[in-house]
């Protein structure tokens, strides 16, 4: 979503995603097996040990991720074989938007992609012509549980992060992708709540939504998307007036 409003826009959508626990498990498996391809030992595997204790932060029971090991290393012969495309669309009032999947089948998500930006009054973009206005970051929502401001501000300078900004008493970090454990470790050692650590899509500028109806119809875009069995992650580089998440709220 965009970069300082990340967190209102997360709200503003009811949770939509999370909501739809069957879905969120399955997102989980599919990055387990994608992980697991480079091995089935978390301790050797470092992407898979991450895919793991995601899955287990998001209640995932054993059993799934037991499964999803072994459909990625090939222990299950009927497992399928998952990987990651990312779409390029435009949105309405010229948004732009990313939009990650995770798919055995690329046919189908590419239509089912174009059918929900279509319907929603978008299309979808060429590789490169919206990709450009975006860059990969570590992003983390810190709770600093009440401490000073600056105690808070410079914990985070120290912890590795790159950019940060205060949103409803809570901290939106920012820093390189790579760095995204080091910087959680830090954060976490300094005795902070770490509410959600990912890496995003970072739009480079944004477009200000003002009016109500485009906001909805960006709003209705991204929980659309989020609906697909396919999609894992929506960025887009807008933000919303804060007297319009208000009424859609």
């Amino acid at each position: 979503m965009s970069g300082h409003s990340k967190w209102k826009t997360i709200k503003i959508k009811k949770g939509a995603a999370d909501a739809k626990r069957g879905k969120t498990f399955t997102m989980h498996a599919k990055l387990i097996a994608m992980a697991a391809r480079a091995g089935g030992d978390p301790s050797m595997n470092p992407n898979l040990r991450t895919a793991i204790d995601r899955a287990k932060e998001d209640n995932v029971p054993n059993m799934n991720i037991d499964r999803a090991v072994k459909k990625g290393t090939g222990e299950d012969k009927d497992g399928a074989i998952f990987e990651e495309v990312t779409y390029e669309a435009v949105g309405p009032a010229g948004s732009a938007f990313l939009i990650d999947t995770i798919t055995d089948n690329k046919n189908r998500s590419l239509s089912n992609v174009r059918s929900i930006v279509t319907r929603h009054g978008g299309s979808l973009a060429s590789v490169g012509s919206v990709s450009w206005r975006f860059e990969k970051k570590a992003y983390l929502l810190v709770n600093p549980k009440g401490k000073g401001t600056d105690e808070v501000e410079l914990t985070l300078i120290d912890s590795g992060a790159e950019d940060f900004s205060v949103c409803d008493e809570k901290y939106e970090v920012y820093a390189s992708p790579e760095k995204l454990s080091d910087v959680k470790k830090n954060i976490l050692g300094a005795g902070y709540l770490v509410e959600k650590d990912e890496v995003i899509w970072k739009p480079k500028d944004e477009l200000k939504i003002e009016d109500l109806e485009t906001a909805k119809k960006i709003i209705g875009l991204m929980e659309s998307l989020d609906e697909d069995d396919d999609v894992s992650k929506v960025s887009a580089n807008v933000t919303i007036d804060d007297n319009l998440l208000a009424q859609l709220g």
